[in-house]
């Protein structure tokens, strides 16, 4: 199995900083480093978070970004991607996905589990059959990552809210979700739903935080360090319910000092997009970047 010697992964919230090399190591292709990089003090943070927000209940549809739309790597949070992409290739081919496809995409949403993202990745055709997928839900803006390194594929705050779109409202293009403009099927849209709304617990901080506890959500994290900076990317994309409203709510971020700085980066960035957009009339603001 091919190495990564600059990246490392981490399979929980806080335990995960703490984990042995030897939990590191079975998270599928994405290795850790050698001890002695992964052991280098960070260098001074300078963390950055962009967010994309779409209340789906009210009038305005035009999603808001907060910060610079620029691209981010994505770690996990392209494992929704891939299902779309998987379960578009179903639909080609006129059949449902076999059991060993649901076996694989199951644990790859709902544990983050990276085994079955290495085997789905290549099912897709790696970063090719991602774009091809990618150009008929939508996105723009998002580039596979190289051979077997699906962890960093880049993408957009912009981008992600198309994904969500096609997965939540049915459409990628802006209209209403009651076009079914979306290239995946009702049947697909409402299984990525489920398995992104039995995320295990420990992996249900991030987007969620813009709803409060105990509100729906259905999300999917995504988190990274960088072995040559020591820092940490940290992402989080899905819907969440605030005042009765769903709401979609993309954040990604880079340059955390820490996993559990990250997630509080993630968390309050979410909470603030939706709160500044709420703080406006109906429709106010759409569009725009701040």
């Amino acid at each position: 199995m091919p190495s990564y010697p600059f990246l490392t992964f981490a399979r929980t919230r806080a335990g995960a900083l703490l984990a042995s090399a030897a939990a590191l190591a079975s998270v599928g292709v994405l290795h850790p480093a050698p001890a002695a990089a992964a052991s280098a003090p960070a260098r001074a943070a300078s963390p950055h978070a962009t967010a994309a927000v779409l209340d789906l209940d009210a009038t305005g549809r035009t999603p808001v970004v907060h910060g610079e739309d620029t691209a981010y790597d994505t770690a996990s949070i392209v494992k929704v991607d891939i299902l779309a992409a998987l379960l578009l290739r179903a639909q080609d081919a006129g059949r449902q996905l076999t059991a060993a496809e649901r076996g694989h995409a199951e644990p790859m949403i709902e544990r983050s589990d990276n085994t079955a993202a290495n085997a789905l990745w290549r099912e897709i055709g790696q970063a090719s059959g991602l774009a091809a997928a990618n150009k008929r839900l939508g996105l723009t803006s998002t580039t596979g990552g190289p051979g077997v390194k699906w962890g960093l594929t880049r993408t957009t705050a912009s981008d992600q809210m198309r994904l969500l779109r096609a997965v939540f409202d049915g459409d990628a293009t802006g209209k209403s979700g009651s076009t079914g403009k979306s290239a995946l099927n009702a049947q697909s849209r409402t299984y990525v739903r489920s398995l992104m709304g039995k995320v295990i617990p420990e992996q249900t901080w991030g987007v969620s935080a813009a709803g409060g506890s105990g509100s729906a959500r259905a999300l999917k994290n995504g988190w990274l360090q960088r072995n040559t900076t020591g820092l940490w990317d940290v992402n989080s994309v899905g819907q969440v319910t605030v005042n009765g409203h769903r709401w979609l709510v993309a954040v990604l971020s880079n340059g955390s000092a820490s996993m559990s700085d990250g997630i509080s980066l993630v968390e309050r960035t979410a909470r603030a997009a939706v709160a500044q957009r709420l703080s406006g009339p109906p429709g106010a603001g759409a569009g725009r970047r701040r």
